[in-house]
């Protein structure tokens, strides 16, 4: 029934036939996460450094109503150009399709587009999380209850450290989804490799992680799970520095009002913002690992299909 909905792009749907790697790709960072070109040029990079891994890489939007999982440059020139694109998550899948709108994936929707089309390794910055003040807010990320339920391994730099990395290490746990340090013991926080809370499990090979979610999907254990990849320490940020912008990037966000699926576009910029642009190039650089070690890991679990 889903097939109508859901275009997928010649080459990915030849590589996910023939069992090749594939690696999803987001599309948010595109349209709400940097400025243009800067945007466009990060995402076609990305893209070439899975093909430089062996994987074929798997951009996902909803163009014009149409579920797209696999963009064309031009595709992606349109997403960093255009302005009025939706930030689309799980509950706004079916109103972007009925209005014939633009919208761009975040974690959770990136997900689910993933898994329809078959692909099972997603490469991301951050996931969301808990929100800080969650306790008088309820402000949880949708990312959180998707990797819940979803059959897709999420590369990522560990949780925004804009979010309550501790909270949001209850809810997975509580969930049941796996927080997995590639080759780290500790939880990285997006812009530094470390935030002070250990990761369930460390792995230090893509074979011996393939090994894994093979087991754990081979077992009906339903879910996803957070492959926490450090950023590499050359790109790292001073956490005083870091800390200090996301203490009051969250004080003028509390003051501006502003809540739910824009706290993170707002609290990025203003992180980017008082760090002079330092917080922009470390969020490439991180972005760029991931994809290296997404490709890295759905070669290894291709070759154990």
């Amino acid at each position: 029934m889903f097939e109508k909905y859901l275009d997928i792009s010649e080459e990915v749907r030849s590589a996910i036939k023939n069992h090749q790697p594939v690696v999803a790709l987001e599309s948010t960072i595109i349209s709400h996460g940097m400025p243009y070109p800067k945007n466009v040029e990060t995402a076609l990079n990305v893209e070439q450094i899975i093909r430089d891994h062996g994987a074929v890489p798997a951009t996902i939007a909803i163009l014009n109503g149409r579920l797209k999982v696999g963009l064309s440059r031009d595709e992606i020139e349109m997403l960093g150009k255009a302005g009025d694109v939706v930030k689309a998550s799980r509950r706004d899948i079916p109103f972007i399709i009925a209005k014939g709108l633009n919208g761009a994936t975040t974690v959770a929707s990136t997900m689910i587009l993933a898994d329809l089309a078959g692909i099972r390794v997603f490469a991301t910055g951050g996931v969301g999380g808990v929100h800080r003040g969650a306790e008088t807010s309820f402000d949880i990320s949708a990312d959180l209850i998707e990797l819940a339920q979803t059959n897709v391994a999420v590369i990522c730099a560990g949780a925004k450290s804009i979010l309550d990395i501790g909270l949001t290490l209850e809810y997975l746990e509580t969930h049941g989804v796996p927080v997995v340090g590639y080759q780290t013991d500790e939880l990285p926080a997006f812009y530094t490799s470390k935030s002070g809370f250990p990761v369930d499990y460390r792995v230090d090979s893509p074979q011996e992680l393939a090994l894994a979610i093979k087991a754990k999907w081979d077992l009906n254990l339903h879910g996803g799970l957070i492959v926490a990849n450090p950023i590499p320490a050359a790109f790292e940020m001073d956490s005083n520095v870091i800390n200090q912008a996301i203490a009051e990037a969250i004080r003028q966000q509390f003051a501006a009002g502003v809540k739910g699926k824009e706290s993170t576009p707002f609290l990025l910029a203003k992180v980017k913002e008082l760090t002079g642009g330092d917080s922009l190039d470390s969020n490439i650089q991180l972005v760029y690992n991931n994809a290296k070690v997404g490709a890295q890991l759905a070669v290894a679990l291709s070759k154990l299909q």
